[in-house]
């Protein structure tokens, strides 16, 4: 099984290249495909009638089943089971999607580009469909659910150029994915209470399950089941679904999507018919879904609304009939299902005939086709006599053994059930039927009678063009359905030993009640009497068709399900605009403002809620120099309040970043003190880059009104987290996992620092992340900035002026004095003994500063040398990958201080993307490298060697590792300096370039004015 979907779903993925050679021939290998897993399912038949065999002897079979652990730590498995019912729908979904293929080859034109994305969205339907039926695991079966609605999305908005189809196709989405997400709870709910997600287990143990919990459960597994199958108040989205081509129609609406909820409730009833809510809420949407569908079919114009608006009407009567728990309830309702799937799929095939050869499905303009489409016509006539319940036609079949359960049951209601409820439901099933012959017959008159012109009632209108006759291929598909639907009621044996076995599953209605049977003629019944009663009362609906019309109005809008749809959308647009309106004010002060109070409220909401006891001993020191930090932080907070400048502002909350860095320190984690205080530098560094862009001053308004609020925000902030984290460490019950880590990172590490082992071998995933994370931030942010590529250099070296980035005077402007400095500055840097800092050829000597220039010279490669240091004893000692890097972007941003944009250039001539690039794609190695050794994903091991002259050294693989992160830390923070540092420059370079020549412009124009 897991193979045939695998397959499937591959040839799905390989259709658009497949269509591109073949055309819409691909169609008929879609259709060959489909036909051989019909086959393929048809060689379990003889498995399930062994199981029915079995029961009967009293030594039942367990059906086929395949099982594949998927994640066995949530007991999630690829679990895929064929019993009975399983069976009979995938052999109704690979037979109907068959033939729907196979209709496709004619409906859709030759030179149609579009029908490759729909052939492949169609056929891997078809394998998620029949993946959801052999599910035997509830998460499965919940991601193949998923994966109809949204493949039934794309189907339905196919012509996405048209509004209305773009519109149907969101709203089918909106109510079926509500009702998914309901069902998954319900789903999730009734897989913990049963201790298993294996759907066979917990029915076979649903009679240990009962309970309120058990009972919410299967109400909201009920509400995924009708809004799938369009029962009320969901039934409006399936008559707009009909935007989307006539296949789709056919296949999804007809014998397909809309069954899936249908399919759930047969898969549930066997063991929770009997629940609190299960028959309320089955009879009663599925008796209202019966009705409103068959009364609202009677007053539509377009043939395909008529079939929809049908269609909806029979998934309440599906519904209804496979929810009614009984055996024969069971097998009339597999039974009717397969009946509706052969008839309705004919039908829709048929309007898509009409309209793909007259271009119009209006049955107040269509006339005349019966006359002139013989063979259209039989086919028809043969599929809507068996949506009309009429014989000899399996539809009548299996309309009478549904009429029997009823009619039973009404008899022998169950316990909970009061007896006039059961003759209710029986009477509106026959008012419903009634209603499906009438508009079985409206159906057959307005596609194909001749009408009579509606200005003289003498004449009759002309017959409507027909664009030439339907080939055998475009015909072949509803008429192999009508043939089917013959022969399937003259002899109904197959489906009654194919659907047996599910029925056995459950109670007769009543000790004394025998089983019913699918038979042509069940002799002189009551129910044959119900028959004959719904068809006098249909065709004397259709007779009066012209008197009632006047009576069919539209319904009211309050209770127009659709209308109810579109208002809540429109307030719920509404609400979001004003929400919108209230909380996106453009300002990032006021994003941080909500950002922390609702991180403060929640916490401190669930703390009151829960009534949390804080830990009695609290230590507020251990040494004095602790509180000599913790004051420095406090007066570094409360610097960043009261700031007037943004300079200030950073600065002070880098203090307090530097403080608790001391504070790590002391508490013996000079790791997390070394890192910190490399970031909080960074950050430093990069808040002052990105300053040069922004008000000198942080506040634009009165600040008093801000200060104070904020500042108790902060303060709240501080206290609540603090609560929080002191109530978790003392809540711990268990060891914690961390006091395993330092035998492990000796003996399974081969490393001396836990933080370090702990980073790049015990969670190397977390950290691969992480790095990962780093280079999207680090795209981000240049994508912000860059507005084409960010790998390019601006300009080569020797096409810069000397000493000319940055200058905006001349000599001329300057002073003597200032002058003479210039000249001092740039004969210093422009000897020819200079080595590799190029300012002097660049900036421009106001902009330089010589002390900078030559502390530069002399700490860049001793901090480069201490970062490559960093990095190889981290294992051992305090550093790492993380640490060097940080250390070695320091070195580059000194450089890039001392230098400029051009300085930063020269020290990094490749680009920082490549540079992180390179870092994910070394860590990714030192990942994969120890599979092909038979080992697992990221394992370290160790190489010793003996090295003359050097000794003996321990090499662990877990460096390559930290030499990944090493270089993914400096291309962000190359990437950092050149998307804030350099790009910024250049625009900065730009603006004062504009504003000189304004100016130069200005005062040459008022010299010259003054001269004239």
């Amino acid at each position: 099984m897991l193979v045939m979907l695998a397959v499937l779903f591959a040839v799905s993925v390989a259709v658009p290249l497949m269509y591109h050679f073949l055309g819409r021939s691909t169609f008929y290998v879609l259709t060959g495909v489909l036909v051989g897993a019909f086959i393929w399912a048809l060689t379990y038949l003889p498995t399930t009638l062994d199981a029915q065999q079995g029961a009967v002897t009293g030594q039942p079979n367990a059906p086929p089943a395949e099982i594949t652990e998927w994640i066995p730590q949530f007991g999630v498995e690829l679990a895929f089971r064929m019993d009975a019912l399983a069976l009979a729908l995938s052999l109704l979904i690979t037979g109907v999607g068959a033939l729907v293929m196979l209709y496709c080859a004619r409906y859709f034109p030759a030179g149609e580009r579009a029908a490759g994305p729909f052939a492949a969205q169609l056929f891997a339907f078809a394998a998620s469909m029949l993946g959801l039926v052999l599910s035997d695991d509830l998460v499965m079966l919940f991601i193949f659910w998923e994966l109809t609605t949204i493949l039934s999305f794309l189907l339905i908005g196919y012509s996405a150029h048209r509004v209305f189809a773009r519109r149907s196709a969101i709203q089918a989405l909106i109510v079926t994915t509500l009702g998914g997400l309901a069902m998954l709870v319900g789903l999730l709910w009734i897989g913990q209470l049963a201790g298993t997600y294996r759907i066979s287990g917990i029915l076979a143990q649903a009679d240990q399950l009962s309970g309120t919990a058990v009972d919410i459960a299967m109400v909201l597994i009920l509400l995924g089941a009708v809004s799938k199958s369009a029962l009320v108040p969901f039934h409006f989205w399936l008559p707009a679904a009909m935007a989307a081509p006539t296949p789709v129609s056919a296949y999804l609406h007809a014998a397909a999507m809309v069954k899936a909820g249908v399919y759930l409730v047969a898969r549930f009833a066997p063991g929770f018919h009997d629940t609190s809510f299960w028959l309320p809420v089955v009879l009663t949407l599925g008796l209202a879904t019966m009705i409103i569908g068959a009364y609202r079919a009677l007053r539509q114009t377009d043939i395909k609304l008529v079939l929809a608006y049908g269609t909806v009407s029979q998934l309440g009567f599906l519904i209804m009939v496979n929810g009614l728990g009984t055996e024969d309830a069971a097998l009339a309702g597999i039974a009717m299902l397969l009946a509706h799937g052969l008839f309705k799929a004919a039908l829709f095939m048929v309007v898509g005939i009409i309209d793909h050869k007259t271009g119009t499905r209006d049955l107040r303009v269509l006339s005349g086709v019966g006359r002139t489409q013989k063979p259209l016509l039989i086919v028809t006539v043969v599929a809507a006599a068996s949506m009309a319940g009429l014989p000899p036609l399996f539809g009548f079949v299996a309309k009478e053994v549904v009429f029997e359960s009823f009619y039973s049951y009404a008899l022998h209601p169950a316990d909970a059930v009061s007896p006039v409820w059961g003759w209710v439901v029986m009477v509106g099933v026959v008012v419903a039927s009634a209603l499906t012959v009438a508009y079985s017959a409206r159906f057959l008159w307005g596609a194909f009678a001749t009408k009579k012109d509606p200005e003289n009632a003498a004449t009759n209108l002309s017959d409507t063009p027909f664009h030439g006759r339907p080939d055998a291929v475009f015909l072949a598909s509803p008429a192999v359905l009508a043939v089917l639907t013959l022969a399937l009621a003259a002899y109904p044996a197959p489906v009654q030993r194919l659907v047996a076995p599910f029925a056995t599953l459950f109670e007769p209605v009543a000790p004394d009640v025998h089983a019913t049977y699918l038979a042509l003629w069940h002799g002189f019944t009551p129910v044959l009497g119900l028959s004959a009663l719904t068809w006098a009362l249909g065709l004397g609906l259709f007779w009066l068709r012209g008197r009632l019309s006047p009576a069919q109005t539209p319904v009211p809008a309050p209770f127009d399900a659709e209308r109810i749809y579109r208002a809540s959308i429109r307030e719920l647009d509404a609400l979001a605009i004003w929400v919108t309106s209230k909380t996106q004010r453009g300002s990032l002060g006021w994003y941080l403002f909500i950002i922390v109070a609702v991180a403060t409220a929640v916490p401190a909401g669930v703390v009151a809620l829960t009534h949390q006891r804080l830990p009695r001993d609290v230590i507020i020191a251990e040494q004095p120099l602790q509180i000599v930090l913790a004051a420095i932080i406090i007066a570094g907070g409360l610097g960043a309040i009261w700031a007037p400048k943004r300079f200030m502002a950073v600065l002070m909350v880098s203090l307090c970043g530097w403080g608790i860095a001391g504070i790590f320190a002391l508490q013996g984690a000079p790791d997390l003190a070394l890192t910190l205080l490399l970031v909080e530098s960074i950050i430093l560094v990069v808040f002052v880059l990105a300053l040069r862009t922004l008000p000198a001053r942080v506040w634009t308004q009165n600040p008093t009104r801000f200060k104070l609020g904020r500042a108790l925000l902060g303060l709240a902030f501080g206290a609540v987290v603090m609560i929080a984290v002191a109530i978790s460490m003392d809540s711990r019950v268990a060891e914690p996992i961390s006091l395993e880590y330092p035998w492990m990172s000796y003996d399974v590490g081969h490393g001396a620092n836990i933080v370090n082992v702990t980073l790049v071998d015990i969670r190397v995933w977390d950290t691969f992340g992480e790095v990962t994370v780093l280079a999207a931030a680090a795209t981000g942010v240049a994508s912000l900035i860059f507005v084409k590529r960010r790998d390019v250099q601006r300009r080569q070296l020797h096409e810069v002026p000397t000493g000319s980035v940055g200058r905006v005077l001349s000599d001329k402007a300057l002073s003597p004095r200032q002058v003479k400095e210039i000249q001092v500055a740039r004969s210093f840097a422009t000897v020819a003994r200079e080595a590799w800092l190029v300012a002097g050829r660049t900036l421009a000597p106001e902009h330089r500063s010589i002390i900078f220039e030559v502390v530069t010279r002399l700490m860049f490669h001793a901090i480069i040398l201490l970062s490559v240091y960093l990095l190889l004893a981290g294992h051992n000692s305090p550093g790492g990958g993380f640490a060097g890097g940080l250390l070695a972007g320091l070195a580059f941003v000194l450089r890039y201080l001392a230098g400029g944009r051009y300085e930063l250039e020269a020290a990094i001539p490749f680009s920082a993307g490549a540079l992180m690039g390179w870092g994910i794609a070394v860590a990714c190695f030192t990942g994969v490298l120890p599979l092909f050794a038979g080992g697992q994903a990221f394992q370290s091991f160790i190489v010793d060697l003996d090295l003359p002259v050097l000794g003996e050294h321990h090499i662990v693989s877990s460096v390559f590792f930290d030499v990944g992160v090493y270089l993914v830390v400096i291309g962000l923070i190359v990437d950092i300096l050149r998307s804030l540092g350099s790009e910024i420059d250049v625009r900065s370079e730009q603006e004062n370039l504009r504003s000189s020549d304004i100016g130069h412009s200005v005062h040459s124009e008022t010299t010259l004015g003054v001269a004239r």
